[in-house]
């Protein structure tokens, strides 16, 4: 089913652009229930025409403020293992921030405040490969300074159907 992730938990806070007002709020969470609803459908829902729908909706997306994916479980297509990865760097977070950014495998880039300097998600065909991208690839990387793995048993629960609250 496809699912929409807004880029923020919070989206009416859109980091200085304009904010998002209430309709296309509505339109969001008409999205998140099914990121396959008819225009039609959420235009009814929401008070407007689908020609207005689909240019609000393409508007969002033009924007970063969300994005429509098919959300799957990694083990159903082929891959076994998943892995949070904390991460302590010297100096700068963005050179290193951007190089897991550009790593495939990688899912999730989070700059944290805590113990870790950043939060990433791993999704790896198996083991062997989760081993190359933490000792060959993440830990070589200039400003790494350690890593601490937390590796996936089971997938219990990944929605993305916070709403727009």
């Amino acid at each position: 089913m496809g699912r929409v992730a807004t880029r923020s938990t919070d989206p009416r806070s859109t980091h200085g652009a304009q904010p998002i007002d209430a309709v296309s709020l509505a339109i969001i969470e008409q999205l998140q229930e099914d990121g396959r609803r008819p225009y039609a459908a959420i235009g009814k829902a929401v008070g407007l025409s689908e020609a207005a729908v689909r240019q609000r909706v393409q508007k969002l997306l033009d924007q970063g403020v969300m994005q429509i994916v098919a959300v799957t479980d990694p083990l159903t297509v082929g891959f076994r293992r998943q892995a949070m990865v904390g991460i302590n760097v010297e100096g700068d977070l963005d050179p290193v921030a951007d190089a897991l950014t550009a790593m495939n495998e990688v899912e999730y880039v989070v700059m944290t405040a805590g113990s870790f300097d950043l939060l990433i998600e791993i999704v790896c065909e198996d083991d062997d490969q989760l081993l190359q991208m933490i000792n060959k690839r993440i830990r070589t990387l200039p400003g790494v300074r350690s890593t601490e793995s937390f590796v996936y048993l089971k997938l219990r629960k990944q929605t993305y159907t916070w709403g727009t609250r």
